[in-house]
């Protein structure tokens, strides 16, 4: 018999929720375990124990939203600052992409977070999720997601210093960065592809090799694309997509 393990790790390992969702849910007597409901914190069990979630608590889970917004330049990841706002005030009827059936409703706000940083000066996909499974997928410590970037750059690049991009080792601001793709897809417009998410780190990466960043826009997360979505709106997660 394997060791016990805490019900709420083994929750969020399943891909059941996350491990905060998980304490709210036992905390709350919604969770079966063997068919007996747990509602103590830190119990641990069988990792291979049958688990199941009460009936009103998985309509919850299953009503969670993730919302993709194309952040214009200007307006900042999560919390406003100096000034600027926050790209989660986009998230209005008003801004809903014109594709987009289903109707905003206030409940989509609560608890809605942004799973993953684009700077004020970068524009594109960005992803707010009610989800915890969704923010672990995308910003977790494990996340092998990629994220896909089209850079607008001035100066030269040596092939050498585009080798260097690609093959992982440069080091910035004492982190050893993991391998990336980049490309150059015209005269002056570089694609990369990350898996890691270091703040500004393209801009960091370019610097180091003597480019300037004119233009960086995020078009890809994992399997999910910006296309057509336009600039300051937003659309839901639909239920054919996933990252």
């Amino acid at each position: 018999m394997s060791d016990p393990v805490r019900l709420s790790k083994v929750m969020s390992q399943r891909g059941l929720c996350s491990r905060r969702e998980a304490d709210d849910l036992i905390e709350r007597g919604l969770v079966k375990v063997g068919g007996v409901i747990v509602s103590q914190l830190g119990t641990r069990i069988d990792p291979d124990a049958e688990i199941e979630i009460v009936g009103r608590a998985r309509k919850e889970l299953a009503d969670k939203v993730t919302i993709l917004v194309n952040k214009p330049i200007g307006y900042v990841s999560s919390q406003p600052e100096d000034g600027y706002k926050a790209a989660v005030e986009l998230i209005l009827t008003v801004n809903k992409d014109p594709l987009e059936t289903r109707a905003l409703d206030p409940k989509h706000m609560r608890g809605l977070a942004t799973a993953g940083r684009l700077d004020i000066d970068s524009q594109g996909l960005l992803v707010f999720t009610q989800d915890g499974v969704v923010a672990k997928t995308l910003i977790g410590e494990n996340s092998e997601i990629e994220k896909e970037y089209i850079v607008r750059v001035e100066g030269l690049l040596s092939r050498e210093n585009l080798a260097l991009l690609n093959r992982g080792g440069m080091i910035i601001e004492g982190r050893t960065l993991r391998p990336a793709k980049v490309e150059w897809i015209n005269e002056d417009q570089l694609r990369f592809v990350l898996k890691e998410g270091m703040k500004r780190q393209i801009r960091k990466m370019c610097e180091a090799c003597g480019l300037r960043v004119a233009g960086l826009k995020r078009v890809r997360i994992g399997k999910v694309v910006l296309g057509k979505l336009p600039e300051g709106h937003w659309r839901f997660l639909r239920e054919d997509e996933s990252f």
